[in-house]
């Protein structure tokens, strides 16, 4: 199944592309790996500017949604260019927030892009809760969903721009009763966007890169098995995408893990094809290739690992029944 994207869809995926093009994302990524905000933040209110994150906020909290055909639109351009930050977080605690009071207090800001979220189960480790201004917790369906007091010291991760910390305990009670599995699917939606769009930047980086590198003075994207290669990757891609935007259609559990699973496991493909191609200079981290590499893996098990998210289309083949 085909889907087309309509022309004002087209008009902002572009439009978000020149702009993070624009951007120099590659140095914005590197400034937030060391910790240094500035930058990464000047860019987040940039994207928000262009109503990215007001696409998850509904509009009586002054949001423009939910419109997850479009978020999933924004998400593509956000990975196609690494941009850093708990994108999928913000997202995350837009679809938590359903509680009135909490959402009038809360959800304005982040549409906006004055605030950033972060979200993570109680005993996991949050993205960026250092710089985030919304930390939300939960344990489970026994304790609610609860505004962090702080968070403990920064870790770092595979992934260097993907800064982990901590969310201490406690903290002001928002609801008893959080759509934890509704606001799990926007994560795995915009995930799987974002990992759809980190698997476009490395395919094109690396036909690029397999133009000029040469061996027996031709090209090596001349040779049969580089072709086949990329190929491989071009198709797994190309699957891909109607996954992605179909699930943002229906955005049922079932297919939402689909997605997931099959763009991230798309991306991470498209990763190991492109540092084989690369060769030793897709090992250096000071190469950019690396920001998408790395995103590329950390991605794969970021809100549901493949197991994970294949269950949850088995569940739902099933009809929900569980053996």
């Amino acid at each position: 199944m085909r889907f087309l994207l309509d022309p004002e869809q087209r008009a902002f995926a572009d439009s978000l592309n020149a702009m993070l093009t624009a951007a120099d994302t590659p140095s914005v990524v590197r400034s937030w790996s060391r910790g240094e905000h500035t930058s990464g933040r000047a860019l987040w209110r940039r994207i928000a500017d262009a109503g990215v994150f007001a696409l998850a906020v509904p509009e009586a909290y002054e949001g423009l949604g939910p419109r997850p055909v479009e978020l999933a639109v924004a998400f593509v351009e956000l990975g196609r260019h690494a941009v850093p930050g708990p994108l999928v977080e913000t997202v995350m605690a837009a679809a938590l927030l359903t509680e009135p009071g909490p959402a009038k207090h809360l959800l304005p800001a982040l549409a906006s892009g004055e605030a950033m979220a972060t979200a993570a189960p109680t005993g996991s480790y949050a993205l960026d809760g250092d710089v985030a201004t919304t930390r939300l917790s939960w344990d489970g369906d026994r304790d609610g969903l609860r505004m962090a007091p702080g968070h403990g010291p920064v870790r770092t991760s595979l992934d260097p721009a993907r800064r982990l910390t901590a969310l201490l305990p406690g903290g002001e009670l928002l609801t008893p009763e959080p759509p934890l599995a509704h606001a799990l699917a926007w994560a795995r939606l915009a995930t799987a966007a974002q990992a759809l769009g980190v698997g476009l930047a490395l395919l094109d980086r690396t036909v690029a890169y397999v133009r000029q590198r040469t061996q027996f003075g031709v090209p090596i994207g001349s040779f049969q098995a580089v072709k086949h290669q990329l190929a491989d990757t071009k198709i797994a891609l190309e699957f891909a995408r109607p996954m992605v935007f179909g699930a943002a259609l229906t955005m049922t559990e079932s297919d939402v893990a689909a997605a997931k699973v099959t763009a991230c496991e798309a991306a991470y493909r498209t990763a190991r094809t492109a540092l084989q191609l690369h060769g030793a200079i897709g090992y250096t981290a000071e190469y950019d290739l690396s920001l998408w590499l790395t995103k590329a893996r950390a991605l794969r098990t970021s809100w549901g690992s493949p197991g994970e998210c294949r269950a949850a289309v088995l569940n739902g083949l099933s009809g929900g029944r569980r053996s």
